[in-house]
């Protein structure tokens, strides 16, 4: 089981499934629009416009579990996300992260790459989940860590899988 193996759901409610971005580098980010972390959605966005010609993605599920910082409904927070950041990546419905309704994904993700000292539970919005090509979970940062602070790793995995993702394509 991997990542790709999982099927979410768009803001309206329309089934997602993640086998669609097979072959793709992923970062899977739950996201608020009234967080402390929130101006990260710039340099998310940065990171996307930079890298998605290469193969990268960032999948953002908006959360409402910490300090109940995300309290809109969906199209409040793609306009948001759209006129205060400018965001061009996919925004999913949004969900729980913790918890007995926590999304199967958030539930996979976590016991895949636990946080620090073995915690699975998500401490706060923009935890970040680094996902190769073939959907294993490669790596967890905290909330603390910057978008930018992630370019190094993002190019790393688009370099590494790349070659091989090609070779053994369709295409």
């Amino acid at each position: 089981m991997n990542v790709l193996d999982f099927t979410v759901k768009r803001p309206g409610g329309e089934p997602a499934p993640l086998a669609q971005y097979a072959g793709k580098v992923l970062l899977i980010v739950n996201v608020a629009s009234k967080c402390g972390f929130t101006p990260q959605y710039e340099g998310l966005e940065a990171l996307y416009r930079k890298y998605r010609a290469r193969g990268f993605e960032i999948l953002a599920f908006p959360c409402n579990q910490f300090g109940h910082q995300e309290p809109g409904d969906a199209e409040e927070i793609a306009s948001f996300c759209a006129l205060t950041y400018d965001v061009t990546f996919p925004l999913f419905a949004k969900i729980d992260v913790n918890g007995n309704e926590a999304d199967p994904l958030y539930t996979y993700l976590k016991k895949s790459k636990p946080g620090v000292l073995g915690t699975k539970r998500i401490k706060w919005n923009f935890t970040k989940f680094l996902v190769n090509r073939e959907g294993a979970v490669i790596a967890r940062f905290a909330p603390t860590v910057k978008p930018k602070d992630l370019e190094n790793a993002i190019h790393s995995l688009l370099s590494q899988s790349a070659n091989r993702w090609n070779r053994s394509s369709p295409h």
